[in-house]
């Protein structure tokens, strides 16, 4: 099932609706259980996938075309969105450091309000021409966890959905000690298009990413080759934090973000972002300035 938050045709001040993409468009669930589950996020927070697969095979059509909706990030205010950093492969040897591979994942925060939806503008700051791109799988918790076991770990995943994972790279460095001011500026990345259920992937097998930017292959790898693998990581994450249902995990990019490039390769407006990933879709984006 995929599940997305949307504003209907001609709604451009909301409130958000939340609905099921089928092949004959979106059914609104918002119009028909929202009375018991108000959003997406309660939906998960509830557990109640079958009432939303009820809903949607009761209707006899799509009340929405995908083409005429405002995407939003999929999960309305999530209590948490956990970053991890360096987490392919290759992206510890990019650094060019000579360290060995990390004993633990690399950890930051980001706020809701850094993220857009599929095909809303992402926004290149007026503080720097630094943007950059970084291709994300997202996890999607669906039950509350702490001091869960890796074997167990996965059962706690709701579903999966995109990100790119925007940085302004020059503000990484603004404090000795932390990345956070280069990572939270508004609407500087995006999340979408929608969540993909667990019931509907293979979670424990490698998935796809891939970035493109203008067309252009940037960015390629599947999680085959993750340093943590998705069950690692909600292992580590709960062994010091809960989370809750509608928490994120974002689980690193590949090589190749355009920081990596001799010169570097910086979003500029006009340029186009998109995210793939077979099992679940494409999020994409264009860029332009602050106003």
């Amino acid at each position: 099932m995929k599940l997305l938050s949307f504003l209907p045709p001609g709604s451009p001040d909301g409130p958000a609706r939340y609905g099921a993409v089928t092949d004959r468009g979106i059914v609104d669930l918002t119009a028909r259980i929202g009375a018991d589950f108000p959003s997406l996020r309660a939906l998960i927070a509830a557990d109640a996938l079958e009432a939303a697969r009820r809903a949607i095979a009761a209707a006899t059509g799509a009340d929405h075309d995908p083409a005429e909706v405002t995407f939003l990030p999929p999960v309305p205010e999530p209590q948490k969105i956990w970053c991890i950093g360096v987490n392919y492969r290759d992206r510890n040897a990019e650094y060019r450091d000579n360290s060995d591979l990390p004993k633990y994942p690399s950890l930051f925060v980001r706020a809701p309000t850094s993220f857009v939806g599929h095909g809303q503008p992402v926004v290149r700051p007026r503080q720097s021409e630094q943007l950059d791109y970084e291709g994300e799988l997202v996890l999607v918790i669906g039950k509350a966890a702490r001091h869960v076991t890796a074997e167990r770990a996965l059962d706690h995943v709701f579903g999966m959905t995109l990100a790119n994972e925007g940085t302004v790279r020059d503000w990484l460095r603004h404090g000795k000690f932390n990345v956070t001011q280069g990572k939270n500026f508004d609407r500087s990345g995006s999340i979408g298009p929608w969540i993909v259920t667990a019931d509907e992937l293979s979670l424990d097998r490698p998935l796809d990413i891939r970035t493109r930017v203008n067309g252009e292959l940037r960015q390629q790898d599947d999680t085959g080759r993750l340093m943590f693998p998705f069950a690692d990581l909600l292992a580590y994450l709960t062994s010091f934090a809960t989370l809750m249902p509608g928490d994120l995990i974002l689980t690193g990019t590949p090589t190749g973000a355009g920081a990596r490039f001799d010169p570097p390769r910086w979003l500029v407006p006009g340029d186009r972002v998109e995210v793939e990933c077979t099992a679940i879709g494409t999020l994409r984006n264009d860029v332009v300035d602050e106003d």
